[in-house]
């Protein structure tokens, strides 16, 4: 190790000259950086004083010898994340040329058949005289149909089946036996999950995933194998029969079940052949097939309440990838038989892009999570292993799941109904599912709680964006819980204090959202809801409780095509134990237009879905006209709670009674976010991304300009498009407000929405005086009258809060009157410089 030293004397720098720290030194001053990497000079002084080995050496060399240590660090860190980038563009780019020659290779075959074709259509006309052409083209027929040879139960049979699903698959991962188009909204790249494809013409519905993940071919294999742990909608796969083969492969016949999604359509499940293999190039290859009657090989009997689906040629192709890692090719392929469900829900059944969303995408997702959980820390800032959290999902994720579904063979029994069908009334008796619950009251007797009801429904829902929706019932939980309820459901679990800390995002008077993890591509996360101060019991009305919810949420990015939104709940015990007794309920939304292939993103109800307006006019606009105006979704509601058995009946008419009342909530929620309302009611704001919208965003910049004598955008922003975008992405928080006896807001830019913690939809539903503790109120009523009279007004800087309630501190602030056209006062616009949550 060198450092500079003026005259050659150890203490002095020059850049002229050098001096060599001896090895002890280096090892002393090596161990004390992993110790502190940045000392302080108090610090410096003492590790001179506590090292001898050291005390030749100043203080200040000593700090610039911790400065090159750090800066080397740096630097090594960096070359690492470039080395991975670059091992990833190559990789990509190695996926994107065999892309590009399956690609070639479907155009030549494309150009082949279309030959072909030209050259029947030139002898059609010889086909009524020379009858041969008619017996040539029927033998060619008979050429082109492919039978499949006779199978049986054997070991040669069931290796002759798996060799034929082998190269069926293998010409579908990387062939041209399936047509494959790029999936909505999927652009590839060195940040995206990988190049997403789905099929176009063939039968049944299929999708394809190519990409690059962190992890050796013999444990991506073992991952995707385990299809429970990372697909939600997999209830279980069960292996009766495991055969080696000669070339040190194995055959397996797996008996699979899926859920199903919704109240209204029966479960899936199917009867496979899966064949493991390596090729001769190295590669790792996991394929599966169902097995049918027409292969003569072992069957199935169908399954009470489920529908046999088909799996057509799938898997997985895993190639070592240079450097480290593993190259993946999916491909899933399947015929769901949708002629068994109700026809508004047949578009699930029927989309390719679905079945990619829901099945492709997510086993992508999951080797990315696990790969990335490998090369960072094991354990959480909570204290949890990635692990641990994921079982939490998954139990969730399960749970919701059996409500929803309601399976005999789980001890559900379908209750009478009232009347009415519209809610489903199921009790479950069975000890399994009462053995993972610890049910006790807050007061620490025993629960005598011996069965769970559930209560469950499917609505439809239209014009509403699923991913809005649940984003409002996750942060305006008040707008359709009920607390009581919420008291009674945590009752049976013993509840305690806890000292959790989070943001509040209101609620009943305090809603704390406390989050714990979430995926790579951050569409689902695992949170805490602390809702503070709920009374359990008469008894405790003087004395509430926080009441604790582990909460799931997946399907919030609004740009994501045929994504299924859920939010899942359980109440849990304060101390938050990784075994701890869950009994979830929930929302899911699943879009139904996604089943037309539709290209566009769903569409978003905030400024921002104005912000991208093309020669076609705005964006938000056509997302909807391209559905014929009208976004469909199925919503399924589904809630347990646990009951002594001799209260079912009071119980069973709650819930029910709890149910519709959320299902009435939702209604009003999702007509009040609804654009065909928000147009057609005056009460509510003109729709964003109209020139009304880049009107006002005009008139406050030029107004601004007027009373203050400078710009408030960057020179050179112009035309309306251009202000109203620049306006909305401005830094510090721009808000408007009525000039009414009782201001209330009626726009904010995104800084403004950030800090009120609302989104345009409730801005308007938010008084000026609200946002002010007492002081910035008295300030406001002083300074009001001076921003009518003279047009602005400066404000020190203080504190306000947010629609829920949480400080927000403001270096100052600067409030404008926005004029017209005709220069009358059009409203009163706000600036909060330089804000932060307190």
């Amino acid at each position: 190790m060198a450092m500079s030293c003026k005259d050659g004397k150890p203490g002095s720098l020059d850049n002229g000259k050098y001096v060599r720290y001896t090895p002890e030194q280096v090892e002393a001053l090596e161990r004390l950086y992993h110790e502190c990497p940045k000392p302080s000079s108090i610090r410096r002084q003492q590790l001179i004083r506590e090292c001898p080995i050291l005390s030749n050496i100043e203080p200040k060399q000593i700090k610039v010898w911790f400065q090159n240590r750090r800066c080397r660090e740096k630097q090594r860190k960096e070359a690492s994340r470039l080395q991975a980038v670059n091992r990833k563009l190559t990789a990509m780019n190695k996926l994107l040329m065999e892309e590009n020659d399956r690609l070639q290779k479907q155009v030549s075959q494309l150009v082949y058949e279309n030959g072909c074709f030209r050259q029947h259509t030139q002898n059609a006309t010889l086909a009524t005289k020379d009858p041969s052409c008619e017996s040539a083209v029927m033998s060619g027929q008979q050429r082109e149909t492919h039978q499949h040879p006779p199978r049986d139960a054997s070991p040669a049979g069931l290796l002759s089946i798996a060799e034929e699903t082998l190269a069926e698959f293998l010409s579908k991962a990387t062939g041209t036996a399936v047509e494959w188009v790029q999936m909505p909204g999927m652009k590839p790249g060195p940040d995206s999950i990988g190049i997403i494809a789905i099929s176009h013409g063939c039968p049944g519905v299929a999708a394809r995933a190519c990409g690059l993940v962190g992890l050796e071919p013999t444990r991506v294999a073992e991952l995707l194998k385990d299809r429970p742990s990372w697909f939600h909608d997999c209830r279980a796969v069960d292996v009766l029969n495991v055969l080696p083969t000669a070339n040190g492969g194995t055959i397996e016949l797996l008996y699979m079940q899926l859920y199903a999604p919704t109240t209204l359509a029966p479960a899936r499940d199917f009867w496979l052949l899966r064949y493991t293999s390596v090729l001769e190039d190295g590669s790792l290859v996991v394929c599966e097939r169902s097995l049918k009657n027409t292969q003569n090989g072992p069957s199935m009997p169908p399954v009470q309440h489920f529908v046999r689906a088909e799996m057509l040629p799938s898997g997985y192709l895993i190639r070592p990838c240079e450097g480290g890692g593993s190259i993946i090719h999916i491909v899933d392929h399947m015929d769901l038989e949708p002629w068994n469900v109700p026809e508004v829900l047949r578009p699930l059944y029927e989309s390719s892009t679905v079945l990619a969303q829901k099945t492709t995408m997510a086993a992508l997702r999951q080797l990315r999570q696990i790969a990335q959980e490998v090369s960072q820390s094991n354990v959480t800032g909570w204290g949890r292993r990635p692990a641990a959290l994921r079982a939490l999902s998954q139990r969730l994720s399960r749970g919701f799941n059996d409500a929803v579904n309601g399976f005999t063979d789980e001890g559900w029994s379908i209750m009478g109904n009232d009347g009415m069908d519209d809610v489903t009334i199921l009790v479950n008796s069975s000890p399994d599912k009462l053995m993972g619950l610890n049910l006790s009251f807050a007061n620490g007797f025993p629960s005598v709680s011996n069965a769970v009801l559930c209560a469950k429904a499917s609505m439809l829902l239209q014009n509403v964006p699923p991913a809005t929706l649940l984003r409002f019932l996750r942060e305006h939980r008040s707008e359709w819980a009920d607390s009581s309820i919420d008291a009674y459901s945590a009752a049976v679990v013993k509840v305690g204090p806890c000292s959790l800390r989070g943001s509040r995002v209101g609620g009943f008077g305090s809603q704390v959202i406390l989050p714990l993890a979430h995926t790579v591509e951050h569409e689902e996360f695992l949170e805490v809801i602390k809702l503070e101060g709920i009374a359990q019991s008469p008894e405790d009305a003087l004395m509430p409780r926080d009441v604790f919810l582990l909460q799931l949420c997946s399907g919030m990015d609004e740009n994501a095509v045929g994504t299924c939104a859920e939010l899942i709940f359980a109440p849990i015990d304060a101390s938050f134990a990784d075994d701890a007794p869950l009994l979830p309920s929930g929302f899911r939304i699943i879009p139904l237009d996604s089943g037309k292939e539709a290209s566009s993103p769903n569409r978003t109800l905030d400024l921002a879905s104005a912000l991208e307006i093309g020669p076609a006019g705005n964006k938000a606009s056509n997302d909807y006209s391209a559905a014929g105006g009208c976004m469909r979704s199925v919503m399924t509601i589904a809630f347990e709670f646990a009951f002594e058995s001799h209260l079912q009946e009071h119980v069973a008419s709650m819930a029910r009674q709890y149910v519709r009342s959320i299902i009435s909530s939702v209604q009003r929620v999702a007509l009040a976010l609804s654009p065909s309302y928000s147009g057609s009611h005056a009460g509510l704001r003109t729709p964003l991304g109209t020139p009304e919208a880049q009107t006002l965003a005009r008139w406050i910049c030029q107004s601004y300009r007027v009373y203050m004598g400078v710009e408030l955008l960057k020179s050179g922003t112009e035309g309306g498009e251009s202000v109203l975008k620049t306006l909305w992405h401005h830094s510090d928080a721009i808000m408007c407000c009525s000039l009414k006896a009782l201001p209330v807001f009626t726009f904010a830019n995104q800084a403004g929405l950030d800090m009120l913690e609302t989104t345009l939809v409730a801005l308007q539903d938010l008084t000026l005086e609200k946002i002010f503790d007492e002081h910035g109120r008295k300030t406001l009523c002083t300074e009001f009258p001076q921003i009518i009279q003279q047009g602005f007004a400066c404000l020190q800087g203080g504190i306000c809060l947010s629609s829920m309630g949480r400080p927000v501190s403001y270096e100052r602030a600067v409030a404008w009157k926005v004029l017209n056209e005709e220069e009358n006062a059009h409203c009163i616009c706000f600036m909060f410089v330089n804000w932060s949550f307190v």
